[in-house]
């Protein structure tokens, strides 16, 4: 796949981390920052099936309360599937 040239302003801590990574890893910084981005990317995608599965059962204790605070518990629980 054809790659575009693009610009990206880092400060030092940043870049030397990244530098770091990249040289533990084996890789390029510019190959270790398209996998950061695909590997974010693909995180943000569409809730999947299992995100949704997720939340079965979530009305079950610790949470008595759930009736009240739904919409705090389902994007907990959603939130968990996306980010980790």
């Amino acid at each position: 796949m054809p790659y575009t040239r693009t610009q990206v302003y880092l400060d030092s801590e940043q870049r030397r981390r990244l530098q770091e990574e990249a040289r533990r890893e084996g890789l390029s910084m510019a190959e270790l920052l398209r996998r950061i981005i695909d590997e974010h990317l693909r995180r943000r995608r569409k809730p999947n099936r299992e995100a949704y599965l997720s939340i079965v059962g979530i009305g079950r204790d610790p949470c008595p309360d759930v009736s009240e605070y739904h919409d705090r518990y389902l994007g907990e629980a959603l939130g968990h599937v996306h980010h980790g």
